[in-house]
This record gives structure tokens, C-alpha cells and sequence, in this order.
């Protein structure tokens, strides 16, 4: 088993009520080795100016994992198969909306991963899709 931690880190301005709902959702997240990113709410759920543009929000620092988890799994798979890579991209896109039972949540992210391959072997595209899925499947001995 492995664990895993973070500290998340949230502070009321002093000129806010709080109880009135009108505060900044602004705060961070701090992993550890030192990295701090700042998060917020995104400005689509809770309006400007109680979100911070700029942060990183929830839904998607999600997103973002899911497609690293996968971008790292992949390029291990490649490795393992031989094949170089030179450069990974992936604009990975979440969808947010009402389930079955009227709750919101992502339903639906769709990774795009573009590979670069280097080196003088190449995969086809029936091991690439292969490398693709493979991630899933627990039991690939990395």
C-alpha cells in the first residue's frame, strides 16, 4: 500500500462575512517535496469574483491527473517495447454535467494524446491503440 498526502489551505479574508456566501474561494494545495499551486473554484460554478481565474480549479486538476496517470503509464509501455519517445501532448477534455440521479459531476473525459516517436522503430497503429489501453490492465508488470 501506498499513501499519499497533500495539505489544502484555506483562510477567510478579514473584510468577508462568510455567512453572506461572498468569499474568495482562492487557496492552495501543497504536495509534498515543497511544490504549492494555487486552486480556486472554477468561474463557471462559482462567479467572478469569489473564483480566481487564474487558479487551477478541482475539475480541472482532474482531468490533468488522469491524463499524467495515463501519459505515465504509456510512455513506461513504450519504453519496455523498445520504442523512443521524443515528445507526448495531450489536451485532455472533461465534461461536466448532470447524472441519472440529477447530481452534477464529470461524466465523460476524453484524452488526445499526440506522440512523437524518435528512435528507428516506429509502432503500428494496432500496437500504438494497444499501448493506449494497456494502461488500464492492472497487471502490466512495470
Amino acid at each position: 500500500m501506498t499513501e499519499y498526502t497533500a495539505k489544502i489551505f484555506w483562510k477567510r479574508h478579514p473584510d468577508e462575512a462568510f455567512t453572506d456566501n461572498k468569499y474568495s474561494r482562492g487557496h492552495s494545495w501543497e504536495f509534498d517535496g515543497g511544490t504549492i499551486i494555487a486552486a480556486s473554484s472554477a468561474p463557471s460554478i462559482v462567479p467572478l469574483p469569489y473564483s480566481v481565474e487564474a487558479n487551477v480549479d478541482p475539475e480541472e486538476a482532474f482531468i490533468a491527473s488522469l491524463s499524467s496517470c495515463h501519459m505515465l503509464f504509456f510512455l513506461a509501455i513504450a519504453g519496455k517495447r523498445c520504442f523512443v519517445i521524443d515528445e507526448y501532448i495531450d489536451n485532455p477534455i472533461g465534461i461536466m454535467e448532470q447524472d441519472g440521479d440529477c447530481k452534477t459531476s464529470i461524466t465523460k473525459v476524453t484524452l488526445r494524446p499526440q506522440v512523437t516517436f524518435g528512435g528507428d522503430t516506429k509502432p503500428t497503429l494496432e500496437k500504438l491503440d494497444k499501448m493506449h489501453h494497456d494502461w488500464l490492465d492492472a497487471s502490466i508488470a512495470l
